[in-house]
């Protein structure tokens, strides 16, 4: 009996996305939550999973087509998946072997000798297709391999994470390569690791000079998308200030072994979270969300602390949720967990969503202060540049001290100038007194 598997809900106010990979082919016998496509929208690229157990008879997507939800994605043969499972049983394996009907992709029967070999993997081997767990897929199209090409010594034809990986660095030798991601329409881009160059792109001539073009990826087109929309719709404004977090130097020089030893580490971005969620519970109009529609301010009595997250993909952020109820030992180890999965592009949808209010510190690259575009639709997000020795006049003399440049932008509609300056200087005087916020450590 034909079945139409739809792409479901995606998210919080997502209602399409482009599909990147499809993981299955016609004739394919999927188990149900086996992964069927990888569709990306928004910031992330995301697997999903079959809701049904059949065989594939229909794709009605292909790779770089923009799909709504609730469209149909693919047509399942159930009753043909009952059948082929039933071939597998372990009380069809106990009866004399007998040769097994299986279709092949121009449609004739093939007889073919039962082995013990998965059903699924039966129907794909029968039509010549190639025999490869998601994972192996996914790891091939990072190392840019067509895996249909990759050559296997499984006797039952099915191709592993190893046979990838020699096929790639084979394929590297020869062409003298490095093996490089290929996500369809993609460049890989430079790193700044050793061995690594640019893609070379064809060049143009252009009115003024030679010019080269690529198609923006969907993250790039999203970030685009929604950055536009935010500072068109929110009346920014940004106030600068600096904390003087000499005295977290030294607290971190004493404290970091053990957080170190827990898995993690006592970062400036990781007390800043626990800071900032103590100045959102004490200026709540920084936690809350504007409904125009209704005239109402919708004030949040969680905190959820979106990460910004620089990645060769583009800037991804990756929500800390009830950071309120963590230590700053909990929350340095789960923003690194956050940090390695936006990197390799693991994030789930959900972990992206419900954030509110972000942090976004490039003191790692440099910088004196920045204007930060808020994520709507949060009213705030402090931005945090690379801290710097400078002369500070105390106690009747100059010390040198560690000062931190902190960037805090807010929407006017409902949050005033005096509130924002308030807002950072509480800020600014906690990091300045981190010990407190250690005890519980």
């Amino acid at each position: 009996m034909p079945t139409e598997f739809k792409l479901p809900e995606l998210g919080e106010n997502i209602t399409s996305g482009t599909i990147a990979r499809v993981l299955v082919a016609v004739g394919e016998t999927v188990a149900e939550g086996q992964p069927l496509i990888e569709i990306e929208t928004d910031k992330a690229v995301a697997e999903i999973p079959s809701t049904v157990a059949g065989t594939v008879t229909e794709i009605r997507v292909s790779e770089g087509q923009k799909v709504q939800v609730g469209a149909v994605l693919m047509v399942f043969d159930a009753a043909e998946a009952a059948a082929v499972r039933k071939t597998a049983s372990p009380t069809a394996a106990k009866t004399p072997p007998k040769l097994a009907v299986l279709e092949r992709a121009d449609g004739a029967a093939a007889p073919k000798t039962p082995s013990p070999v998965r059903a699924p993997e039966r129907a794909a081997a029968a039509r010549g297709a190639v025999v490869a767990s998601p994972t192996v897929r996914r790891l091939a199209r990072e190392l840019g391999v067509d895996v249909n090409a990759v050559p296997t010594s499984d006797p039952t034809g099915r191709v592993t994470a190893e046979d990838v990986r020699r096929f790639a660095e084979s394929a590297s030798s020869s062409m003298g390569i490095l093996p490089t991601e290929s996500n369809h329409g993609r460049d890989a881009r430079a790193t700044g690791q050793a061995g690594t160059t640019p893609p070379k792109r064809a060049l143009t001539e252009g009115k003024w000079g030679p010019e080269s073009r690529e198609a923006m990826t969907t993250i790039r087109s999203k970030t685009a998308e929604r950055m536009s929309a935010n500072w068109v719709g929110i009346p920014h404004v940004t106030h600068h200030d600096k904390a003087d977090i000499t005295g977290f130097d030294a607290l971190r020089k004493k404290c970091g072994p053990a957080f170190e030893a827990a898995g993690a580490k006592l970062t400036v971005t990781a007390l800043l979270v626990k800071v900032v969620v103590e100045a959102l519970k004490r200026f709540p109009k920084f936690n809350a969300s504007i409904d125009v529609e209704r005239g109402e301010l919708v004030f949040k009595h969680y905190y959820h602390i979106g990460i910004a997250a620089d990645t060769e993909h583009g800037l991804l952020v990756p929500v800390l949720r009830d950071a309120d109820k963590k230590t700053i030992r909990q929350i340095s180890v789960e923003m690194a967990q956050l940090a390695a999965k936006a990197r390799s592009r693991k994030l789930a949808l959900d972990e992206m969503q419900g954030g509110t209010f972000t942090i976004s510190n490039l003191g790692g690259i440099g910088g004196t202060g920045f204007t930060p575009i808020i994520n709507a639709p949060e009213v705030a997000l402090l931005g945090v540049s690379r801290a710097a020795i400078e002369p500070v006049f105390l106690n009747g003399q100059f010390a040198p001290r560690a000062m931190l440049p902190l960037s805090l932008s807010y929407d006017h509609r409902i949050i005033d100038g005096a509130e924002a300056a308030r807002f950072v200087r509480w800020t600014a005087e906690a990091l300045e007194q981190p010990w407190g916020l250690l005890l519980e450590e």
